[in-house]
């Protein structure tokens, strides 16, 4: 589908990667741009429509559905990551909890609520960011990876089923990017332009997977090639933590 002329809807739109999308939409040529975020004063760009949204809220996706009627393309942006290890000694069954009802829950209400208008609309997308954590488990935020694995099934088990109604289903894959969620992590990090500009390239040539970072294609090739290097390094992390 073009970006040019259509009409978007993008969670988390206030700041980092969410509010590199909508500059980036509003710059191709959207026709509108829905920014969705759960304080509707933080967003102060006069060329956006904002809609009050937590994803997290049955109640507020399916208002935002029945207000945002238009919607052509669906950015599933909205995250939280709470860097918490499987096996800590408090709040690990919590963290995990609070991750899912956002990262999965969150995505497949989003996705349940917009299908019906993106197929009377003529298919359009559904972008959902991901994580190469959706491909292997980092010890230290291990919970957020169990997220980022269900949030990947979430996305294989769309795709397939919308197929039909001609709604294409984008995964996007990255390491750690240089927004507030990645502030207290210490690695190299991609920007939120080079991810937004590789998922929008994605979106108007029709792919399903993007690889939107150096290090997503890195990883990418390690766990086709040898996926038992990524364990092997996440061992040798913890055990010298």
């Amino acid at each position: 589908m073009e970006i040019q002329g259509c009409v978007a809807l993008v969670t988390g739109a206030n700041r980092g990667l969410g509010r590199t999308f909508v500059d980036a939409l509003l710059a191709a040529g959207a026709a509108k741009v829905y920014a969705a975020v759960r304080d509707p004063r933080t967003i102060s760009n006069p060329m956006v429509t904002t809609i009050r949204l937590d994803v997290s809220s049955a109640e507020e996706v399916a208002a935002a559905a029945a207000r945002c009627t238009d919607v052509t393309l669906l950015i599933n942006n909205a995250g939280i990551m709470l860097g918490t290890p499987m096996l800590t000694a408090a709040g690990s069954e919590e963290a995990m909890r609070r991750e899912l009802e956002v990262n999965v829950f969150g995505t497949l209400r989003m996705i349940r609520a917009f299908a019906p208008a993106l197929a009377r609309n003529g298919g359009g997308a559904i972008v959902n960011v991901l994580s190469v954590v959706s491909w292997f488990t980092a010890p230290f935020n291990a919970t957020y990876c169990a997220s980022k694995h269900a949030e990947l099934a979430v996305t294989d088990a769309c795709r397939i089923q919308l197929k039909a109604q001609r709604t294409q289903v984008l995964g996007v894959y990255a390491g750690y990017i240089d927004t507030d969620m990645a502030a207290n992590v210490e690695a190299e990090k991609s920007t939120p332009r080079e991810v937004v500009e590789r998922t929008l390239e994605g979106v108007e040539s029709g792919i399903d997977h993007v690889l939107a970072d150096a290090s997503a294609r890195e990883t990418w090739q390690t766990r086709c090639a040898a996926p038992r290097e990524l364990e092997q390094e996440m061992q040798a992390a913890w055990d010298a933590r």
